[in-house]
């Protein structure tokens, strides 16, 4: 466990629910006068299509309803008529910043049910690629809290290197933002010298730019006057909440799904849980920055000892063969065209897998009846568990104060209504 340090003369005012109140500024007991604020659902700060109406005094919020629901597209609805390998497009749409990570998170749910052992060099393949994934879904957060904070400079340096990023996914499967990567099984393709070439580049050149990134924010007075005591939650309102991931490390409570409940051969890699002090806006950011360092020790790691092997499982009933076999192969050809028109059944069960998702503890709940299709699939998304402390956590604060703690949360519109 590492934490991270904030400024040690600042100290946070709250109440005993957690709440920022401003001293001697506390909310008057009876309002002349109150004004409904629409904020969103295409308010370009709340990055995406969800709203909250808020009540106004002034410039000072007493209440807001976070409300959901703009974009909904039942993905776990379509999934029960879906076979299990056409699920994985559905997964990318959900936190679309680190899709790679909602793949893998399906595939390994999936094969927990089908009972399914992934080869060494797929499973250090995946994390390769969920790591890059977790950098990525970071960088966005923590620029665009910066925009929020009126600093433009930083989102322009970070994404460009989060193009760097896309491009080793399209070396690996063709694609580059709803990614579809992979396969129930292990990995569609394998880690070719392209890929290895970039991702060994960007190893190399990514932390100068990351330097400079935190350079220009990690201390500068602006920044934290904007971000230091905003937004504040103590590790028991977020545990009560069920935060997890980064949000519940910047409260001081260090748990990750990685080491916690290992899965994809984490427990080999050495790596440090960040974890701040205050749950603020200014620790989230932090903490962030610091997961982005630890992703990128793990990628190092896996790179250097990435397993020699197939890089899929043998398990043809569920594995989508190589189309060059399917061409030559007529046991492979068979298999190709009964696992397309969903003509397998999967062995009736129910499982729970977790993964950490770029927003923390991301779960697929599994029920199938044996039949072709799942006959029940729940998602866990985090940032819907996230977005009901939004209310809470901007009662007392002004507008500006909401905006950025709502970026700190880096609440992803495509997991509010999955």
């Amino acid at each position: 466990m590492s934490d991270i340090q904030v400024t040690p003369d600042i100290k946070p005012v709250r109440t005993e629910t957690g709440v920022k109140v401003d001293v001697g500024q506390a909310l008057p007991e009876y309002v002349n006068e109150l004004t409904t604020l629409n904020l969103g659902p295409t308010h370009p700060a709340t990055h995406g299509i969800f709203q909250n109406i808020l009540q106004m005094d002034g410039e000072k919020i007493v209440s807001g309803v976070p409300t959901i629901g703009y974009i909904h597209r039942a993905f776990e609805k379509l999934a029960e008529h879906r076979p299990f390998y056409q699920i994985t497009p559905l997964t990318d749409r959900m936190n679309y910043c680190s899709s790679p990570i909602n793949n893998m998170g399906w595939h390994m749910t999936a094969e927990k049910l089908l009972g399914i052992e992934v080869p060494k060099r797929a499973q250090y393949i995946r994390v390769i690629m969920m790591e890059l994934a977790r950098i990525s879904d970071h960088l966005i957060c923590n620029s665009i809290l910066g925009v929020d904070t009126g600093a433009f400079t930083g989102f322009l340096y970070l994404f460009q290197e989060r193009e760097k990023i896309y491009d080793i996914y399209e070396e690996l499967c063709g694609t580059r933002l709803t990614t579809n990567m992979g396969r129930i099984g292990g990995m569609e393709r394998d880690f070719n010298d392209r890929a290895e070439a970039k991702l060994r580049k960007f190893l190399k050149d990514f932390p100068a730019v990351m330097k400079e990134f935190e350079g220009m924010f990690n201390r500068n007075r602006i920044f934290m006057d904007r971000t230091v005591d905003v937004g504040p939650l103590t590790p028991e309102r977020a545990l009560s909440y069920g935060f997890t991931g980064p949000n519940l490390r910047a409260a001081g409570v260090d748990y990750d799904v990685r080491v916690m409940n290992p899965y994809s051969s984490y427990e080999d890699f050495d790596f440090d849980i960040p974890v701040g002090h205050n749950g603020d806006t200014y620790d989230r950011f932090m903490v962030r920055n610091e997961e982005i360092w630890q992703s990128l020790r793990i990628i190092q790691q896996a790179l250097d000892k990435l397993p020699k092997g197939p890089y899929y499982a043998d398990a043809p009933e569920y594995y989508l063969p190589p189309k060059k076999e399917v061409y030559r192969s007529m046991e492979a050809l068979i298999y190709h065209f009964k696992i397309i028109m969903g003509e397998i059944d999967a062995p009736a069960g129910e499982v729970y897998h977790c993964v950490e998702g770029g927003n923390g503890e991301l779960g697929f709940y599994l029920i199938s009846d044996g039949g072709r299709a799942p006959y029940r699939l729940h998602f866990r998304r985090p940032c819907f568990i996230y977005y009901q402390a939004y209310p809470e956590m901007v009662v007392g604060t002004t507008l500006s104060d909401a905006i950025v703690i709502l970026s700190s949360l880096n609440v992803i519109a495509g997991e509010l209504d999955a």
